[in-house]
């Protein structure tokens, strides 16, 4: 594949990606009649089956990462070419936007609007740690023994991830800049963002040392290093 067509992918897949994330958050609070844990049940399991959906449509282009730390954890790893990461993460970073404002059209609310929704403290922060290091551990250790599961094993852990973990697991710094512009049930607040993007990339950071180290054998093929929310 051609560097333009893996950047569009990575470009297309992110923007695809925040529009599920986003439009179904707002889609569950407003049908959820005030109950948070409906919204969040509804916001989960569209979420889950979109990853899983992207990861099947744009791995065999891009490795459909949509997020900046699987960018840099694959770089690390020597499984994508170092002039690709900044490419990589600026067509993240816009489709991210690009996003947020089809899901806000979607649904008649303004192109972007500033979160009011607080994210913040030590429990969060390492919610974030935790969610970012089992996504990059769930992504190395499938895609080094079985590859084949690896979009359905990244869907089930983000699933489950959006329930274990108190900041509802963003896991990409991507995705977290995006949803600061979104003043919905997805939303963070700008202020918040700084100590979110931190965590994950140490989380990130940390289960790529880890899991490269237990997994040795190399990834067999380019689908295998998708993405998050």
């Amino acid at each position: 594949m051609t560097p333009a067509r893996r950047v569009i992918s990575e470009a297309l897949g992110t923007a695809l990606l925040l529009a599920v994330v986003i439009g179904s958050g707002i889609m569950g609070e407003r049908l959820a009649g005030g109950n948070a844990a409906i919204a969040l049940l509804a916001n989960t399991i569209a979420t889950g089956c979109g990853l899983a959906v992207l990861i099947l449509m744009f791995g065999t282009i891009s490795g459909a990462h949509f997020n900046p730390v699987v960018t840099l954890s694959e770089a690390w790893q020597k499984n994508l070419p170092a002039s690709d990461v900044v490419p990589y993460i600026v067509a993240q970073v816009i489709g991210a936007f690009a996003g947020v404002a089809a899901a806000h059209l979607m649904f008649g609310e303004p192109v972007f609007f500033a979160s009011t929704h607080v994210r913040t403290g030590g429990a969060q922060w390492w919610s974030e740690f935790v969610a970012t290091f089992g996504l990059v551990a769930t992504i190395i250790s499938c895609s080094r023994s079985r590859s084949a599961v690896t979009p359905f094993a990244v869907a089930a852990y983000i699933t489950a991830a959006y329930w274990f973990t108190s900041s509802t697991s963003f896991a990409n710094p991507a995705v977290t800049l995006a949803r600061a512009a979104s003043n919905t049930f997805a939303g963070i607040r700008p202020d918040d963002v700084g100590g979110f993007i931190l965590a994950q990339l140490l989380g990130g950071a940390a289960a790529t040392g880890l899991f490269s180290w237990l997994f040795r054998a190399a990834p067999t093929d380019l689908a295998v290093a998708p993405k998050k929310t």
